[in-house]
């Protein structure tokens, strides 16, 4: 049995599955994965819940299972949350240095941020999370850390994520339904590049896109910070839809097709190709052109990539992502995908690999739990941040509350 205060655990509620991941920080402070639950999703759409009651026991399920291999008792979570009513922008916070040898304290800084996060918002919109990038002292941009530096003028630039209060709120409500508490709220997007991106790669540029069963959520770094995130409504299962309207097959067989017999292209040796599928009894029932189960899958995620593509180019991003695209999420199983994805956004892309993590690396080294991983870093950070000692703490915690772009 691991220390409870030791143990950190992310969940992802995803519209394919359910995915509890442990982790225990231990004494010199690396992180190991020691645990892992996963239940099939029943009440999720477009990463959004429409069945609590179905959600809650799916997460049970999840729970209990990572509880078992973990060995804890799981008591609160980091929840991943996504969806098309989260957007991100970038804002400015600003704020006057009042004390009289004008310099910048710890409180000057943590006032800076305050402002930066007073946002005219919708009034049924929430803040997810501020990401810094940089500050500036009396106009001076590109400052890390603006504390002891003299001043009258404070800055932030900071990435700013946000959604609908009611709709994160149902799946709060539903881990705390199950006497859990949720340590904070984390967008899987931002969650996932924490998981596979290293700091080189965060210093060349990269964007990172998370390919889920109901969204496909996206993240850009450059020179180190976040500069910009979004949320498509399309994931792995609008791919399955359009197999079996394309196809008229039922839900369940396109879904079987795209996993045995998908691929983002169409290639020259399955040209003519035909897939014969057979009922319970075993005997032919109906004929699939390979092909054209190629084609439509190949329509339908070309079109994602030129999406994001679309909207990188409308922010001024392109040009600068030298270290080119990650690919994560269950979808990147997709074979061929990472070719299809060059090919739209013009860029190398290579599949996510996880990142500074130790233990059950192996087993869970594969792109569906990018996610779930990276929920579990953000709160090692946390942990980390809020156990800093004093006064060498205040140093630490200023490391630490710029984690997101290390």
């Amino acid at each position: 049995m691991f220390d409870s205060s030791s143990i950190i655990v992310g969940l992802e509620i995803g519209t394919s599955k359910i995915c509890a991941i442990v982790g225990e920080v231990s004494d010199d402070g690396a992180l190991n994965l020691v645990g892992i639950g996963q239940s099939p999703s029943r009440g999720v759409r477009k990463g959004e819940i429409v069945d609590a009651h179905l959600v809650e026991e799916d997460v049970r399920k999840a729970i209990a299972e990572a509880e078992q291999m973990a060995d804890v008792e799981i008591r609160s979570v980091y929840l991943g949350v996504t969806g098309a009513h989260i957007c991100g922008f970038n804002n400015r916070g600003v704020h006057p240095v009042v004390s009289a040898d004008r310099e910048i304290t710890e409180d000057d800084v943590e006032d800076v941020v305050k402002n930066s996060k007073a946002i005219n918002l919708p009034s049924d919109s929430s803040v997810i999370h501020a990401v810094r990038q940089h500050f500036l002292v009396d106009g001076h941009e590109g400052i890390a850390n603006p504390v002891g530096m003299l001043g009258s003028r404070l800055e932030v630039d900071v990435h700013v994520v946000h959604g609908n209060l009611n709709r994160l709120q149902n799946a709060i409500r539903v881990v705390k339904g199950m006497q859990l508490e949720v340590d904070e709220v984390v967008f899987t997007g931002l969650a996932a590049s924490l998981a596979v991106l290293t700091p080189e790669q965060k210093e060349l540029g990269c964007l990172v896109i998370d390919l889920g069963g109901g969204t496909t959520d996206y993240v850009v770094y450059v020179d180190g910070v976040v500069r910009h995130s979004g949320v498509l409504a399309v994931g792995g299962d609008h791919v399955s839809n359009d197999l079996k309207v394309g196809l008229k097959v039922s839900m369940s067989r396109a879904e079987e097709l795209k996993v045995r017999y998908g691929g983002a292209f169409v290639e020259e040796k399955i040209k003519g190709e035909v897939i014969t599928l057979t009922n319970a009894h075993g005997f032919p029932e109906k004929s699939v052109n390979h092909e054209h189960l190629r084609r439509i899958m190949s329509l339908r995620l070309e079109e994602i990539f030129e999406l994001i593509a679309e909207d990188l180019e409308q922010a001024g991003l392109t040009d600068y992502l030298r270290g080119g695209a990650l690919l994560c999420g269950g979808s990147a199983r997709v074979p061929n995908l990472c070719e299809l994805a060059e090919r739209a956004l013009q860029m190398s892309v290579t599949i996510g690999k996880t990142t500074s993590i130790s233990s059950m690396k192996s087993q869970l080294d594969q792109p569906e739990f990018a996610a779930p991983i990276g929920l579990v870093k953000f709160g090692s950070y946390k942990a980390r941040k809020r156990e800093a000692p004093s006064p060498v703490g205040k140093g630490i915690k200023k490391v630490l509350n710029r984690f997101l772009q290390r």
